[in-house]
């Protein structure tokens, strides 16, 4: 018999398990993600300069091979190669810097506005109803790439946040990644747009 707490939840004898791990004993009380230890054991560490960094060889590289969908005077626009949703952008600086604070006044304000801009167009072309805009600064921050700093521009839509991901490990994803740096690419304001 589960011994009521005053609303209406059990106690935490109840929910540990004879390992003594806290949790309602079923299915779904842990998540296993041991494909995430290649990031723990130095996965971050894999690009240490320019000459291995994607973010510093894409603009090397053809907007249709590196995903770019605008190129500016100091930072670009990229697409990025795993979206959490459709059309998850990066706003990069040229210059291999890992912090946000290394980023010049010039890279500083390119580099908001490119954010902004970024944001109309996604809302433009996919109807994007929200954003998750952000920056994981160093390896201890999270940053996949520390090296390089990049800023996440995430579109979101009501109800995009489904069981998949966290139940089968699936995203499901409705374009090619080709399709959508098009349409963003295309829907990119030029330099007469903006006068």
């Amino acid at each position: 018999m589960q011994e009521n707490t005053g609303a209406g939840y059990p106690s935490d004898a109840d929910v540990t398990d004879e390992f003594a791990l806290a949790g309602v004993p079923d299915a779904f009380q842990r998540l296993w993600t041991p494909h995430r230890m290649a990031y723990i054991k130095g996965g971050q560490h894999q690009f240490k300069n320019e000459n291995d960094c994607p973010f510093c060889l894409g603009p090397g590289r053809t907007d249709e091979d590196a995903l770019i969908v605008y190129r500016g005077r100091t930072c670009y626009v990229v697409l990025n190669l795993f979206p959490y949703n459709p059309g998850h952008l990066l706003v990069c600086p040229y210059r291999h810097i890992p912090d946000y604070t290394d980023l010049t006044l010039e890279e500083t304000a390119e580099f908001a506005d490119l954010t902004q801009t970024a944001m109309r167009v996604l809302r433009k072309v996919s109807n994007a109803g929200g954003f998750n805009l952000g920056m994981n600064q160093g390896v201890v921050g999270g940053a996949g790439i520390s090296a390089h700093l990049h800023q996440h521009i995430v579109p979101r839509w009501g109800g995009d946040g489904n069981f998949f991901p966290i139940i089968a490990q699936t995203k499901a994803i409705t374009q090619t990644l080709d399709e959508v740096r098009q349409q963003v690419a295309d829907a990119w304001p030029g330099e007469s747009d903006a006068e």
